[in-house]
């Protein structure tokens, strides 16, 4: 019995056990086993385990496949660059009634925009010293005589009308009713998108005393909405202020306008009262009519209709 307990702790003394260590294998055991079995140890030495991959081997792969892919790479790159997207298409407004109050803010804000810009007026350029005239295609012409200016139609995508005047009742009706009439039904022939037209707020039985004027321009709504029914916007502002010129004169017409458009467009329930609710529709500035007219005759989703002064001054925020 003493002799097999002694055999067994022999054995167990004998044991090895191989692990790797620094890429080699190594064992434990006696100096007999070692010396027995140094053949079994040296090829086990000669086993290597193969390192983890590494950053810089990575890189060196990376580096190969360039380098054996780089000419496919430089032509894909090459073609790339060569690539040209074509222009957006050219946006060309033409303001009517350009070199008058309305018309040259109009222009002013469109060029300032970086449209193309043309306008076309009875008299031609106005008289007016100002750097952003020289970037406006000034056409003379006259809108009861079509042969006049239908060179100033081509090209065109946009139209915003600031045509309008005053005088006797036929006369008016002539200025903002006939005039205008003739200019959306040549745009509409020749293909114009959006056509603008800048009339006037509803005073009630205040119409009465300028009948030829509100008559006109009711008649050149009903002919624009008929017409352009999903690219015609009309904008009725009340009174509207700014410097205005007249000759050489300047008049300051915001010193009035301005205060009673701060008073008046925060009291809109004041514009409800029957017959006298008009009165008080406030005043708006030249430049929101400008900026709105012409953010409605160039951004296809504004909406066309209508739009009172409440709505002018909304759309200006």
């Amino acid at each position: 019995m003493s002799r097999l307990v002694q055999y067994s702790k022999l054995s167990l003394c004998r044991f090895s056990i191989t692990t790797p260590r620094n890429g080699h294998l190594f064992s434990t055991g006696t100096n007999d086993f070692t010396a027995a079995h140094a053949d079994k140890n040296e090829e086990a030495k000669t086993l290597h385990v193969a390192p983890p991959p590494t950053d810089r081997l990575s890189s060196a792969g990376t580096n190969d496949f360039t380098a054996a892919n780089g000419s496919a790479q430089t032509d894909k790159v090459e073609e790339a660059e060569t690539l040209h997207v074509p222009p957006p298409p050219t946006e060309k407004l033409l303001v009517l009634g350009g070199n008058g109050f309305v018309g040259t803010h109009v222009c002013k804000e469109a060029v300032s925009r970086g449209l193309t810009v043309a306008s076309l007026n009875r008299s031609g350029r106005p008289a007016i010293q100002e750097s952003w005239l020289n970037n406006v295609m000034w056409h003379q012409g006259n809108l009861f005589s079509p042969d006049t200016w239908k060179d100033a139609l081509k090209g065109v995508t946009s139209i915003i009308s600031c045509v309008g005047g005053f005088g006797s009742n036929s006369e008016m009706y002539k200025i903002n009713g006939t005039a205008n009439i003739n200019a959306i039904r040549a745009a509409s022939e020749a293909g114009v998108k959006r056509f603008v037209y800048i009339s006037a707020a509803d005073y009630g039985v205040v119409n009465q005393l300028l009948q030829g004027y509100f008559e006109g321009k009711r008649a050149a709504e009903t002919e624009l909405l008929t017409r352009f029914p999903y690219g015609g916007i009309i904008l009725r502002p009340g009174f509207i202020h700014g410097t205005r010129r007249v000759g050489n004169m300047s008049l300051p017409l915001s010193v009035i306008g301005s205060p009673l458009e701060m008073v008046l467009k925060k009291a809109k329930s004041l514009s409800q009262i029957p017959f006298l609710g008009p009165l008080f529709i406030p005043p708006v500035n030249v430049n929101s009519v400008a900026k709105v007219a012409v953010r409605a005759a160039t951004d296809p989703v504004f909406p066309p209709g209508i739009l009172d002064v409440y709505g002018i001054i909304r759309h200006t925020r």
